[in-house]
């Protein structure tokens, strides 16, 4: 069976494993913080990892995966599995890493088209520590015989974690920027995005992304009509910037047109959610 680490487990590596746990046999999950381990699945092995140092059980594990889903955000050192243990990687079983990162390293295009062709400007330090693992993860890989997949996600949504609860909860905000538009991508389209990345020992950048970038108030409205309520007033940018912290300024920043052909070409992957109205309607009929 499959070996699994998942760095950073969080809301994808728990899709991935609900819905085929079957496809592995061991599988390790870290968490900084000690406190959210014990809301790990109990078939899941839970060690801390603070970003910075690798106890020998931690160690020991990491020497036996045969896959690293790795989601921890880089800072100003790299990304940490890499700085902490790269080497313990490289002389272990590991035979392919599937390393998520998010679309914002192709930075602003004022809503044309891009596509991996599209060389990246980042425009954030955030983003450019991005950019630099994305780039690290793969010069790790050609010097070991390691396959990379670098899967570049769009703006996630899914149970738990969609406009149908921000309305529900009062929390939904209708932002409006003229012009600007956003790609997302379903959880469930990541999960087969990973499994079709596993599958074909995939090695290289891939956009995982639904079909229909659209502006940003678009899926509030549409879920509102879902649930038979009024949607929120819609508040001018310039007006809701004055609240928002620069992660979010740099995030609104970027307004560009993601492709996904090579996700559907290369990978085969069919999105079961192509665009948010898909998305969003077995949502709600799922009660989530």
């Amino acid at each position: 069976m499959i070996s699994l680490a998942a760095i950073g487990f969080g809301y994808c590596a728990r899709h991935l494993l609900a819905e085929d746990r079957a496809a592995f046999g061991r599988v390790i999950g870290t968490a900084r913080d000690a406190a959210r381990l014990s809301a790990f699945p109990r078939d899941v092995e839970a060690f801390v990892f603070d970003g910075k140092t690798l106890g020998p059980e931690l160690a020991a594990a990491l020497g036996d995966a045969r896959i690293l889903l790795a989601s921890a955000p880089p800072d100003e050192t790299g990304d940490p599995i890499l700085c902490c243990g790269a080497e313990i990687l490289a002389a272990g079983r590991l035979k392919q890493v599937i390393y998520l990162t998010t679309l914002g390293v192709y930075g602003n295009h004022d809503g044309a088209w891009v596509d991996e062709t599209t060389p990246p400007r980042a425009g954030s330090a955030r983003l450019e520590r991005r950019l630099r693992a994305e780039a690290d993860w793969q010069a790790f890989g050609l010097r070991h015989g390691i396959r990379v997949a670098v899967l570049r996600l769009a703006g996630i949504y899914g149970p738990g974690r969609n406009a149908l609860v921000q309305l529900r909860a009062g929390e939904a905000r209708r932002i409006d920027k003229p012009g600007q538009v956003f790609n997302r991508i379903h959880v469930d389209d990541i999960v087969c995005a990973i499994r079709a990345a596993i599958a074909h020992r995939y090695d290289g950048v891939i956009n995982v992304t639904d079909d229909l970038p659209a502006p940003p108030g678009d899926p509030i409205v549409y879920a509102a009509s879902l649930l038979g309520m009024e949607p929120p007033p819609a508040i001018p940018f310039d007006q809701a910037a004055r609240e928002m912290s620069p992660m979010a300024l740099s995030f609104w920043a970027g307004n560009k047109r993601v492709g996904n052909a090579r996700l559907k070409e290369e990978l085969g992957v069919i999105l079961r959610h192509p665009t948010y109205r898909e998305g969003l309607s077995a949502l709600h009929t799922a009660g989530e």
